[in-house]
């Protein structure tokens, strides 16, 4: 009966984050992009991106697998005002997922 128990455990924790990335993201919700323009640090590894009113800065990095998709989407929101849900990695200041508001 205990083995049944540990299986049971197993896969309900192996199972249950389907995005493991995404507890490693804080969320800024409804947010529109006031800038997006080159690093002046690092312009071959990153854009510079400002979020809402306070003007947060955040990065994007070019090397980044999704890169085009999120750039995309960044210019969206920058020239259109178009919100989106913004996953930013922590302790990175790096964006790295950008989601559609449902």
């Amino acid at each position: 009966m205990k083995a049944w128990i540990y299986i049971v455990l197993f896969m309900i924790t192996s199972c249950s984050n389907s995005n493991p990335n995404s507890q490693n993201l804080t969320w800024y919700n409804n947010s529109t992009i006031n800038q997006v323009s080159e690093d002046p640090e690092n312009p071959e590894k990153f854009l510079r991106i400002t979020i809402g009113i306070s003007q947060q800065v955040f990065y994007l990095s070019k090397k980044d697998s999704d890169y085009k998709s999120l750039l995309e989407k960044l210019n969206q929101s920058a020239k259109e005002g178009k919100a989106f849900n913004i996953g930013i990695e922590n302790n990175t200041n790096i964006i790295r997922q950008i989601n559609d508001i449902k």
